[in-house]
């Protein structure tokens, strides 16, 4: 099944940030968006996982459509944004399975992996505004600059990215598939595999940035021409001193 990516491009002029994985943290994004200035002159390629887990999926979902209007934003799709698309699509087709959704095998696994910190969030899957359902299916599978790829999870080396596999783009962890440089030999920046030590994942050929906030780490804003890095926690408190 082909992928859908907002196309390859020359990079433009200003800075191109990449943002680890959310996961409903938004005191957290608040903090290294402000920390780092993002502004009209900016690409941020924000790397999926916006929902689940955290306090507030409905709050960081609202900001980055806010963010849409400030900077450059290149939003891409994570494994639990497509749960909750999915979850959405199920509400409004069969809402009657919800009475007992732990027996429905999609549904119960979303719910168990965060599903219900984000219904929380909304006061109900019937709560969830026309512009945020817009703004999920918006999301991109990819995005490639002329010097650099990006993705959630992992990808195929041998595979250009228009032909790279859904499972492997939104699913499939580093730990249990690690690839090498991809043909095009440009690096890749991943998030969807949490680095609990809170410190980014250099591989020379690919960086993970998902520091897991959510559990305790950090999250990650990287300034990809200068390897600058902001991280904040949960609470939304800076790191004193981030890698690079």
């Amino acid at each position: 099944m082909p992928t859908t990516g907002p196309g390859s491009g020359d990079e433009r002029s200003g800075r191109l940030l990449a943002l680890g994985d959310v996961h409903g943290c938004l005191a957290a994004l608040d903090a290294v968006v402000e920390a780092a200035g993002v502004g009209p002159g900016d690409t941020l390629v924000t790397l999926g996982d916006y929902v689940d887990r955290g306090p507030d999926s409905r709050g960081v979902v609202d900001r980055l459509i806010d963010l849409g209007s400030r900077c450059r934003l290149v939003p891409l799709r994570g494994n639990h944004d497509l749960m909750f698309s999915q979850a959405l699509e199920l509400f409004d087709e069969a809402p009657g399975v919800f009475a007992e959704p732990w027996s429905v095998p999609g549904l119960s696994t979303w719910l168990g992996c965060g599903g219900l910190q984000t219904i929380d969030s909304y006061g109900g899957l019937d709560a969830v505004p026309p512009e945020h359902v817009e703004f999920l299916d918006r999301l991109s599978d990819w995005y490639e600059t002329d010097r650099l790829i990006f993705a959630h999870a992992c990808y195929e080396p041998g595979l250009p990215m228009a032909s790279q596999p859904l499972d492997l783009l939104h699913w499939t962890s580093l730990r249990d598939y690690e690839p090498g440089p991809h043909r095009s030999g440009k690096p890749v920046i991943l998030g969807h595999t949490a680095q609990r030590d809170g410190e980014v994942l250099d591989l020379g050929h690919l960086l993970c940035i998902d520091t897991c906030c959510y559990g305790g780490g950090w999250l990650t804003l990287l300034d990809l021409h200068t390897g600058r890095t902001w991280q904040a926690d949960l609470r939304g408190t800076l790191r004193d001193h981030p890698p690079g």
